[in-house]
This record gives C-alpha cells, sequence and structure tokens, in this order.
C-alpha cells in the first residue's frame, strides 16, 4: 500500500469532534497497523459484511472521487488494494486498459472493484453501471472475475452484487 492509500484517522472521523494532535497521531498508527496486517495474511473476504466494513475504513471522508481495486487470488485473498484513479468531487475517470494491466501484473483472479461519492448520495450513477459493465467485460477477456463494486458514500456502502446490478 503506498502512502496515498494509507489510511489517516482524518479520512475517517474528520467530521466528529476535535482530537488533540496525541489522539489523532494514535488512530493514524493503529489504523496504519490493522491495514498492514489485513495485507500481510491475506485477508479472505468471505463475506460481504467483512468487505463493506475494510471499504469503508478506507473510503469513508475521502473528499473527492477515488476509484479503488481490491485485488484477490483464488480463494478470494487479498493480493492488493490500490487507488487506481483519482478525481474531483463530482466524477473520476476509469481507465479499463489500466485495470486489466494492474490484474495482470499481480496475478490476479478476482477483484472487488469500490469508489466513493463524496456527495454523500450512495445509489450508482448511469456512469458507474456503465464503467462497471466495461469493467466486467475487459476483465473477462482475462479470466478475471468481478465479485462486487461497493461505492461508500459517508457511512453507508451499497454493492452492485446486492441490488442485481452485478
Amino acid at each position: 500500500m503506498n502512502s496515498s492509500n494509507t489510511l489517516t484517522a482524518s479520512n475517517v472521523i474528520s467530521f466528529q469532534t476535535q482530537l488533540t494532535s496525541e489522539e489523532q497521531q494514535c488512530i493514524d498508527d493503529a489504523i496504519q497497523i490493522l491495514t498492514g496486517r489485513l495485507q500481510q495474511t491475506g485477508i479472505t473476504f468471505n463475506s460481504s459484511t467483512v468487505v463493506k466494513d475494510f471499504l469503508r475504513l478506507e473510503l469513508m471522508g475521502v473528499k473527492r472521487e477515488e476509484f479503488s481495486i481490491i485485488f484477490m487470488n483464488n480463494q478470494h485473498q487479498m493480493i492488493s488494494y490500490e487507488t487506481l484513479f483519482k478525481g474531483t468531487i463530482g466524477g473520476c475517470t476509469v481507465h479499463p486498459r489500466e485495470v486489466v494491466k494492474r490484474a495482470l501484473e499481480l496475478n490476479a483472479a478476482a477483484v472487488i472493484l469500490a469508489h466513493n461519492h463524496p456527495s454523500g448520495v450512495i445509489n450508482p450513477s448511469q456512469a458507474d453501471i456503465k464503467i462497471t459493465d466495461r469493467l466486467k467485460n475487459a476483465l473477462e477477456m482475462v479470466d478475471v472475475r468481478i465479485l462486487d463494486h461497493i461505492i461508500v458514500a459517508g457511512n453507508e456502502t451499497t454493492s452492485f452484487k446486492d441490488t442485481g446490478l452485478l
């Protein structure tokens, strides 16, 4: 995980009460340790609750739209979590070629797509649905399955799989 993907307390609780610098540092350190352990142990994403909780920690409070991917092996263990694209408060351009390229570099068998809606609107847009279809078609060509696409808006999440969009 590179530094731009590192969880910070300001991402997670920026909207809550004012923290002292010591409290802020303690929370930052704890989140960094937890994220590192998840990646070291190859966490298995075998329930949508685990996925949603993980992605909520990663994307909640991010001020601009970011498109991230959990790359996994055949046992649905995380190989890597990466933010591939960053946009503005209202959108983010996603390039299927770059997603396929990275999946092949990591030898991923499956992925979970994720992005945030800084606006707080939890519903998928037509653009969200369209890019999911484009990515599904591109990744199928190289035998990489999309297991889900999760949107994080504030403290809420929605799943394309759960809503029948995938």
